[in-house]
């Protein structure tokens, strides 16, 4: 779609401050139940494998609402999209704190998200078109606050809820921020854009539904079922065929769901490559360690929190730091140096005992979210800047989809990689001691025998799965070392972005 270029009066701060502030809740729900998970587990009475889905099915309803987002976005105004999202958001919040049974809750999580999934694009896209591209970096580290710190100071908040409140006290909290936030945008959210005639292609979105939801059921489903499972083989196998007709179809279409002929742009392929790499990292430690600190450890959920404040603090200060050395340096060193990082302090994850003490984890934790920090915005800013504006909305509708397929699927695979390990090392150790049993134990004995055995089992299936993440972020540090500076390229109609205007989207 052709987009007409208008130069910047200002940034219209108003719009993104309410943007913001919803995409902030909202993106803090993602991880604002993790340090809850041990309780609601207890109180509902599920497994690790089935509980984590209440994180995992979240991000598998962004991810198969968000490559939808590049269309709402052109034929819908930003006030309807943000109102509309909003509204859900509030309603899925309402439900789960008052979910009395495990499956209302997953469904409550799911209607949160399908209007989470409209929120991160929409401010991303608002973001791209309201800055000129040489304050564009500094502009997107803004961004990152929302997008990194929100998430980072889930866990924390959450810690302190849970041991002073009910876990539903986490939706609770949560209801009048976004009832009043809600309300603001009513009154005070303008756009004089006015809504499109296109339609959406249905059968793109049951394949990409099909797809994305296939692949993670069955990663998913792996950890209490096994990879040998009809079950979980089937669905990967028709997820797999379905995603792989839903881009035949994409490339097919003259208006495409999902475009991926932006992947000609070769700086926007390696970021995305390196951001879904990155995320599944990120995203599976939220999970790995508050099961490590309260199951294994029996730190209490307040404790267990505060042991990631430091790193959240730390993220959500270096986040508009970093914009500004990307402005000035570019996304190569930046991500190189915070790979390194990233993984250094992974391997030190991989090698935890029943003794690590509390300092020593919240200084390796603040650390590897250092790192983070200096690679998750710099490097998608910099593949956004290769495409032209009007290929803006696809741009961030694949980077948001991307991400949050990547950070459930990596969540996903690693907590089953920790489920299926933890389960081998179980019976090793059980062999082990077995082995070793000299006389009868008395069933108190034993029975503390057991509780031994299931502990170190899980530390040791936990330090297999972070061994596996040092893997995956060494994967990222390779793709880094080809990251090069790019200029915006060319507008739809023709020539070079001028520094002084930027494409701005008819439909924003």
């Amino acid at each position: 779609m052709e987009n007409s270029v208008k130069p910047i009066d200002r940034p219209p701060w108003g719009i993104l401050a309410i943007l913001m502030i919803g995409a902030f809740i909202s993106m803090l729900n993602e991880t604002l139940l993790n340090v809850a998970l041990p309780s609601i587990m207890k109180d509902l009475e599920v497994t690790a494998s089935t509980v984590q889905w209440l994180s995992t099915g979240y991000m598998l309803v962004n991810g198969v609402m968000i490559p939808a987002t590049a269309f709402l976005i052109q034929k819908y105004t930003a006030r309807r999209l943000f109102l509309t999202a909003m509204s859900l958001f509030l309603i899925g919040t309402i439900l789960a704190g008052f979910a009395t049974s495990f499956p209302v809750l997953l469904v409550a999580r799911m209607i949160q998200a399908s209007g989470s999934a409209i929120m991160m694009p929409l401010l991303m896209n608002v973001m791209l078109t309201s800055f000129p591209p040489e304050k564009r970096g500094a502009a997107m580290g803004l961004f990152g606050l929302v997008f990194i710190f929100a998430p980072a100071v889930g866990p924390t908040l959450s810690g302190w809820l849970i041991e002073h409140f009910d876990w539903r006290m986490l939706f609770h909290f949560v209801t009048p921020i976004a009832a009043i936030v809600l309300v603001i945008a009513i009154f005070l959210l303008k756009d004089k854009k006015k809504d499109v005639e296109i339609r959406l292609d249905f059968l793109s979105f049951l394949l990409s539904s099909i797809g994305f939801g296939g692949l993670l059921y069955g990663l998913s489903s792996a950890g209490n079922k096994g990879w040998d499972s009809q079950q979980v083989y089937i669905t990967i196998i028709v997820g797999a065929i379905a995603l792989v007709l839903f881009i035949w179809r994409q490339l097919k279409l003259e208006v495409p769901m999902l475009n991926f002929r932006i992947y000609k742009y070769p700086m926007f392929t390696l970021s995305s490559a390196i951001s879904i790499v990155i995320t599944m990292a990120m995203f599976s430690a939220m999970l790995l360690l508050p099961i490590y600190v309260q199951s294994i450890r029996g730190i209490s959920p307040i404790k267990s929190g505060l042991l990631m404040l430091p790193g959240s603090i730390l993220m959500g200060i270096m986040s508009p730091i970093t914009g500004k050395l990307f402005d000035k340096y570019g996304g190569r060193l930046l991500a190189i140096i915070g790979l390194s990082i990233t993984i250094i302090t992974s391997y030190f994850l991989s090698t935890l005992t029943l003794h690590t003490t509390y300092t020593e984890l919240i200084l390796i934790y603040s650390a590897r979210m250092f790192g983070m920090s200096m690679v998750m915005m710099p490097v998608m800013t910099n593949g956004l800047n290769q495409l032209p504006a009007h290929q803006y909305p696809h741009g961030t509708a694949m980077n948001s989809t991307l991400q949050q397929v990547s950070g459930a699927i990596g969540s996903a695979l690693l907590v089953t990689i920790m489920s299926n390990r933890t389960k081998t090392h179980a019976t090793d150790l059980a062999a082990s001691a077995m082995k070793h049993l000299t006389g009868k134990p008395t069933p108190e004995a034993m029975a503390e025998m057991k509780q031994q055995i299931a502990m170190k089992a899980m530390l040791e299936g936990i330090n297999d799965s972070f061994l596996v993440s040092v893997g995956i972020a060494s994967i990222a540090l390779i793709l880094a070392f080809f990251i090069k500076r790019v200029k915006p390229a060319g507008n739809p109609h023709g020539g070079t972005a001028d520094k002084k205007v930027v494409t701005k989207l008819a439909e924003n």
